[in-house]
């Protein structure tokens, strides 16, 4: 056997174990996927639940062990939800367990509520190359140990005006769940299922997903390009109320639009001071607001029904088809028509 060069060091089997894995996580393979979930005291149990038990569905359907999941806390100990469950850990930060990926499952309080370990414990993880994602208000321990620099990120809405202020730098969407490289975020609620749904449907095809989808009664699998749904009142606060009745009143007139001169009258203010209102508090001008409220009901009409384009187009005040198709590719990047094809497929929709 050749003897090691005194500049080169023994391979590291974490390296190759982890390179295996993270090239299997981009491919379909029969290669069991490994996930660790790091519960933080009074972590949200509707979301670990619903991030693992699509795994578990899976592996029922597939009749193979695609997954293996494992509860992970400081010293092994059982953690308590916010609901007052108590989950029992299998794992402690101490131990050496070989994961695809690691998950920080948040919920209330998380600025209060991690023990610091866990910040050394999470780079130690991303050193090893391991994928490091985030649920509900887990987002918030990726950026304090400053794992998100440079990467898109996702977290429950009521936490993005806490985690701009301490963490300017990052990237962060309004979408359910972003996966950027080797960084898998998302919200809280139910949207970690649509992010296993997701990695399932990546990893082992849309037939697999679209069954486990069926199993909880899902009626379609939502991708990274649906948002979450944030209350206006908590995007700008109560001190805007000529604002929110402005936003009011184009949620109520979808089918037929209010032109802008009309809608300034109702409230009660000047076009300009309405533009101006817009651009400071939603960074865009009010035509640019309401035709995006007037797409997002079209996508929901798209793929939760069957009507013609041509219906959904009116319904949701377009004049025409093709100016709707056109106003549609703009903001989503496909045509209605090609949208409602890819979901009835299976396939991703972006």
């Amino acid at each position: 056997m050749s003897q090691l060069g005194y500049h080169e060091r023994a391979p590291d089997p974490w390296q190759y174990h982890q390179r295996a894995m993270y090239m299997s996580d981009l491919n379909t393979g029969a290669t069991t996927r490994s996930y660790g979930f790091f519960l933080v005291p009074n972590f949200t149990l509707l979301a670990y639940s619903s991030a693992i038990e699509p795994l578990r569905m899976a592996n029922k359907l597939s009749n193979a062990e695609l997954y293996k999941w494992h509860a992970i806390s400081v010293d092994a100990k059982p953690v308590i939800s916010s609901s007052g469950v108590c989950i029992s850990a299998d794992l402690s930060i101490h131990d050496d367990g070989l994961f695809t990926a690691v998950f920080a499952c948040g919920g209330v309080d998380i600025h209060r509520s991690y023990d610091p370990q866990i910040l050394p414990w999470l780079r130690k993880m991303a050193n090893r190359k391991v994928i490091l994602g985030a649920l509900c208000t887990g987002s918030y321990l990726l950026a304090e140990a400053r794992l998100l620099r440079g990467y898109r990120c996702t977290i429950h809405w009521e936490n993005f005006a806490g985690i701009r202020e301490r963490h300017p730098e990052l990237i962060i969407s309004q979408e359910l769940f972003e996966i950027d490289r080797d960084r898998y975020t998302c919200a809280g609620g139910i949207a970690p299922m649509d992010m296993m749904l997701h990695l399932i449907r990546r990893q082992h095809g849309s037939e697999l997903a679209t069954a486990v989808s069926e199993q909880f009664i899902c009626d379609r699998i939502r991708d990274n390009h649906d948002r979450q749904r944030i209350p206006l009142r908590h995007r700008i606060g109560t001190g805007q109320p000529k604002l929110m009745e402005a936003v009011s009143l184009m949620e109520a007139n979808i089918e037929e639009p209010m032109a802008l001169d009309e809608l300034s009258r109702h409230i009660g203010l000047s076009r300009r001071q309405l533009e101006r209102l817009f651009k400071k508090y939603l960074n865009c001008v009010p035509t640019r607001y309401y035709l995006q409220l007037r797409l997002e009901r079209a996508r929901q009409l798209l793929l939760q029904t069957s009507m013609p384009i041509v219906d959904t187009a009116l319904a949701c005040g377009f004049i025409s088809a093709p100016h709707f198709s056109k106003c549609y590719r703009l903001i989503f990047g496909v045509p209605p028509r090609e949208e409602r094809r890819r979901a009835a497929i299976g396939q991703p929709l972006h």
